[in-house]
């Protein structure tokens, strides 16, 4: 069962009224309509729905967004993937990944918007049901105030890693005022976030407690770890906050504590459509299809078709690179569930590459692998995974070791090593018409335990958080906070776009160099915000 997903378009077409066209460019709904519309438990309910709705668009959405997906900061901009499809494509991909984005580019733009929309009715929500006289049931009211501090946060965290600094709005306020708020800095945008995501701890359910019918939204366990992943970038970004690893080895050991989440037995399963929502899942982007994909009625994603192979309904985009691909150890049974290529059988279908005419490294992602064809076919049902239990562990891990605990950390990272030891083959594999999971052929030494110590453990903790959560949109940001981005970025293309990614980064104040995206040119000209370094 899907829950939360198959209830997102009437919360859509409950509250479209209070959505945006751009940078908030609306009044908010401050009339009697919408202080009656919070009156009714359901109503409420719709609301926050709707902010869930917002994070979720990738293309379409009530701001009619181009294609915006993690996977194209995340995976794209790192050395684990290359644009892909055909040499001409979706050329602003390719000037992305080179670090030759114009202001004015779709993508940063879509981004930008979908991000405020979703604070805008964060803001909603939080104003009329903070209202000391709302009717609203004291407990439903705590758990949606909490989601809603959840999803505002996650908005400003995904900004912030993006563009840096930028404007913090926490209230309602009329369109007038708007040109009032100016970027705030990366420390002052992660307090807020901070802040948020500490009122969503107080406030939300653990992940257990929820009915099947509200599965997918936010837990306590989701704003812990994302609290704890602000804290882990801010320590190798900004840290004018102060972030010590010890709050981040606090925040994980409390997840890990809470009896709410575990691994997988089979890392093979984990990306599968029929395994949503699992144990291991801490927060997740719910899609469902319903024919429909383009505007405020789409609930479906396009972020498998466009990942999936030219030769049959894709359109091939995101394409793993070869040294992706080798940074596997031998025998790792997670390489199979990461990429595949041609001649390989995934569900049950040979499929063939056309490389180089239509791929531009020979692999495609298997983690996106999508079997049928959606109705429409930027309304996938399948969901976006955000936060794995493995991450947790992996974060664990590397807190552990930078406050000198390295058998704690050893055996964290072992925990995730082991898993990967048994897994079997990913579905479908054997052969045409298969369906099934097929254990490997036993081979000693596969993937043996970590035995390493100083820089080498460190070495390691990246390694598997490399091979482990890869095309996951996560690499591209573990190379920056651990200042390895350019070096990176250098062996994948050539000093020339290390050197223009350097130019275009903040570089004052930070523990290492933040490559930025440009704020989009209409709102530096709408709300005259200043532009970022080398645009």
């Amino acid at each position: 069962m899907k829950s939360l997903k198959y209830i997102l378009p009437i919360a859509v077409v409950a509250v479209l009224g209070t959505a945006c066209e751009g940078f908030l460019d609306k009044e908010p709904l401050v009339t009697p309509i919408a202080e009656t519309f919070y009156k009714d438990d359901a109503n409420a309910v719709l609301a926050v729905n709707a902010i869930y709705d917002a994070i979720s668009w990738d293309e379409g959405g009530v701001t009619g967004s181009g294609h915006t997906y993690e996977w194209m900061y995340g995976d794209l901009l790192s050395d684990d993937s290359k644009k892909g499809s055909t040499t001409g494509d979706y050329l602003e991909l390719k000037q992305m990944e080179t670090w030759q984005t114009l202001t004015n580019a779709p993508v940063q733009s879509s981004t930008w918007n979908n991000m405020y929309v979703a604070i805008y009715r964060a803001n909603q929500v939080l104003t009329y049901l903070g209202d000391p006289q709302s009717v609203i049931t004291e407990d439903l009211k705590s758990r949606l105030m909490g989601e809603a501090y959840f999803l505002r946060a996650y908005s400003y965290f995904n900004l912030v890693t993006k563009y840096g600094g930028v404007p913090v709005v926490t209230e309602l306020i009329p369109m007038t005022d708007w040109g009032k708020y100016g970027r705030s800095s990366v420390a002052e945008v992660y307090q807020q976030i901070e802040s948020d995501l500490k009122e969503a701890i107080n406030r939300l359910p653990e992940k257990g407690t929820y009915t099947e019918a509200n599965r997918g939204r936010a837990t306590k366990g989701a704003a812990k770890a994302y609290l704890a992943r602000a804290y882990m970038y801010q320590l190798g970004t900004d840290n004018t906050n102060g972030i010590t690893w010890q709050q981040v080895y606090t925040l994980t050991n409390e997840v890990i504590t809470s009896g709410q989440y575990q691994l997988m037995s089979n890392y093979a399963m984990l990306f599968e459509i029929e395994n949503e929502n699992n144990a291991e899942s801490v927060f997740e982007l719910q899609f469902v299809d319903v024919n429909n994909d383009w505007g405020p009625g789409k609930t479906g994603t396009g972020n498998n078709v466009i990942q999936n192979n030219r030769a049959t309904w894709g359109w091939g985009f995101n394409n793993p690179t070869q040294n992706l691909v080798d940074a596997f150890e031998d025998n790792d049974p997670r390489l199979a569930v990461t990429v595949y290529t041609s001649n390989d059988t995934v569900v049950g279908t040979l499929q063939q590459i056309d490389y180089p005419g239509q791929n531009e490294t020979g692999y495609l992602n298997r983690k996106a692998f999508l079997a049928t064809a959606p109705s429409a076919s930027s309304s996938s049902p399948k969901n976006i995974i955000k936060f794995r239990y493995a991450d947790i562990l992996l974060m664990q891990a590397e807190a552990a070791y930078h406050l000198g605990q390295e058998s704690t950390a050893r055996d964290f990272v072992n925990q995730v090593r082991a898993r990967a030891r048994i897994s079997t083959r990913p579905k479908g594999s054997a052969g045409i018409g298969a369906s099934d999971y097929r254990p490997y052929p036993v081979v000693a030494g596969r993937l043996p335990d970590v035995t390493a110590s100083g820089t080498a453990l460190l070495d390691a903790i990246l390694h598997e958080r490399r091979v482990e959560l890869a095309m996951e949109g996560l690499r591209y940001y573990d190379l920056v906070r651990t200042g390895r981005y350019f070096t990176a970025l250098a062996n994948k293309y050539s000093q020339t776009e290390a050197t223009r990614a350097e130019s275009r980064s903040i570089k004052t104040g930070v523990v290492n160099p933040i490559p930025v995206m440009p704020i989009p040119l209409t709102e530096v000209q709408s709300w005259g915000l200043t532009q970022n370094p080398g645009y």
